[in-house]
């Protein structure tokens, strides 16, 4: 399902911020070497991500989901002076992907990557974050959601991507695991009133929240 026609996202991007060399190459490299490309945020994702982080100017962040390591040089852009963002991975076969990419955007000193178990490495955690960006395997995103929201600053954000889940959350008819784990967190963000929040329809839908309480 396509959620925002191609011809109506192309317009968008001409009005967005120019993708940075160093992302356009990262992109393309994705798209030619990974079996599930469509993962990596793109230009006009990424231009929103790096606004809002720019926005919120944070001094930590993390992001819960590397991929390839596009999502989290755009959010690395609003980074505080001396800030940090730490990311984590599960799959150890895109580590060296990920730093040589971290590298070619010049931000080594800036992001630090672990490799493991999101659901194990968080509690170890020992730092509160300005924003998280969730975007790993969907039937943990609750689990993930209760895991940071402590650890969350007030006024800090926590987005989390795929949340319209290609249009299955709308379809009845949908009802395998990973739709029904979305259409659930997307219920406990509703509900939280802990948070403001919106849900843009971005791509395959970001759900912004704010701590704030």
């Amino acid at each position: 399902m396509e959620l925002i026609e191609s011809k109506t996202e192309s317009y968008c991007k001409e009005y967005c911020d120019i993708e940075p060399e160093a992302l356009k190459i990262i992109d393309r490299s994705t798209q030619l070497n990974q079996l599930k490309p469509r993962m990596l945020s793109g230009h006009f994702q990424g231009r929103v991500l790096a606004l809002l982080s720019s926005l919120v100017n944070p001094k930590r962040i993390l992001e819960i989901g590397t991929f390839t390591g596009y999502s989290a040089i755009c959010l690395a852009e609003g980074l505080a002076d001396n800030g940090k963002l730490i990311t984590i991975e599960a799959n150890e076969e895109l580590e060296s992907v990920i730093l040589n990419n971290i590298k070619l955007a010049g931000i080594s000193d800036k992001i630090e990557l672990i490799i493991g178990n999101a659901l194990e490495v968080i509690p170890k955690l020992d730092e509160k974050f300005d924003l998280v960006f969730i975007d790993a395997d969907k039937l943990n995103y609750k689990n993930y959601y209760d895991l940071v929201i402590d650890k969350v600053n007030l006024g800090g954000l926590i987005i989390s991507d795929n949340v319209l889940w290609d249009g299955k959350v709308m379809d009845e008819t949908k009802n395998d695991s990973t739709t029904i784990a979305i259409r659930q967190f997307n219920d406990h963000l509703k509900n939280d009133n802990r948070t403001q929040k919106v849900l843009f329809p971005i791509r395959d839908g970001l759900f912004v929240s704010r701590k704030i309480k």
